[in-house]
């Protein structure tokens, strides 16, 4: 089979010669856009039922949640080696002395290889850093900026609450120290033409970034950005476009980048648009047969300048 974009699996697969799964984790964090540092009502876009995974209870311990994520992850798949995923709202957003507890406590289970934390560039200083290049040494350890569009009229938009150059500043004090860097966008802002959207590729592309996700902006419901759109209705990408869409971007990607998610997949009874009606199998393998069809790889039509 012809390797056409560098996915997330294939990667840990290649570097612990093992299958590696993800566990999620709820750590119980709340974000700067919620407990009223910068507002109270959170992104646009922001609700957290989208993307919690169900075994994600920050009642439990995160041993108790590492151990239930594990023990469904071997029954299921035979897994043996795993990262832990701190996924829900801004997992940096802690005092430094609970981040070493939460931390240490997960990558405490001999089978947990490393850490993959998911976090705004707005919160992180040189003390966190700095210990996660302590962890850095021994575990693979992965920080996942959210960024969602390098452009700032969008974060105006979506009351992001930070501006592009505060990610190039967290992506500046993070490089050459062992850590692995990681970039989160969404494409669909009805702010954003797709040429805008396409941009993104190439200019990610020229930065330290070695892992992206990629999805399509969703609307679901109890979010002001549900509000926006039934008031002012705008386009979400249909089925079929976002397929060339993903082809395009992909294409224009850094061939060293690795892709860590293509889409995203809201549970159906809170998402008002666009409504697909496919399975993640379904989507990820017509991306595969887009690829094909196009005969198109990764970087092929990359502008960039960092390896």
């Amino acid at each position: 089979m012809i390797i056409r974009f560098n996915s997330f699996g294939r990667y840990l697969k290649k570097r612990f010669n093992t299958t590696v799964y993800k566990v999620n984790v709820d750590a119980g964090f709340t974000c700067p856009n919620r407990d009223g540092s910068l507002d109270v009502t959170g992104c646009i876009y922001c609700n957290n039922d989208s993307f919690r995974p169900s075994e994600c209870k920050p009642q439990l311990s995160i041993k108790e949640q590492i151990r239930n994520g594990i023990n469904y992850l071997s029954l299921r798949y035979g897994a043996t080696r795993f990262l832990v995923y701190f996924q829900p709202f801004t997992n940096t957003y802690a005092p430094l002395r609970d981040l070493e507890r939460l931390y240490i406590e997960a990558l405490s289970h001999p089978s947990v290889m490393g850490l993959a934390i998911g976090t705004r560039p707005d919160c992180v200083d040189e003390e966190k850093i700095s210990f996660l290049q302590s962890l850095a040494k021994e575990y693979f350890i992965l920080i996942e900026y959210g960024l969602q569009s390098i452009h700032d009229k969008t974060l105006q938009f979506i009351h992001r609450g930070h501006d592009f150059q505060a990610f190039l500043d967290a992506v500046s004090l993070t490089v050459g120290r062992g850590i692995h860097i990681g970039v989160h966008i969404i494409v669909g802002f009805p702010t954003e033409t797709r040429k805008e959207m396409l941009k993104m590729a190439t200019e990610l592309s020229n930065h330290p970034i070695e892992f992206i996700k990629i999805h399509q902006l969703q609307v679901v419901k109890n979010t002001p950005l549900a509000d926006y759109y039934t008031n002012k209705y705008f386009h979400t990408f249909d089925y079929n476009e976002y397929l060339d869409f993903m082809v395009d971007f992909i294409e224009l990607l850094n061939p060293n980048m690795v892709i860590q998610r293509f889409f995203a997949t809201a549970p159906e009874d809170i998402l008002i648009a666009p409504k697909w009606g496919k399975t993640r199998h379904q989507v990820m393998s017509d991306i595969q047969k887009r690829f094909e069809q196009r005969n198109a790889f990764q970087g092929s039509k990359c502008l960039c300048h960092y390896n």
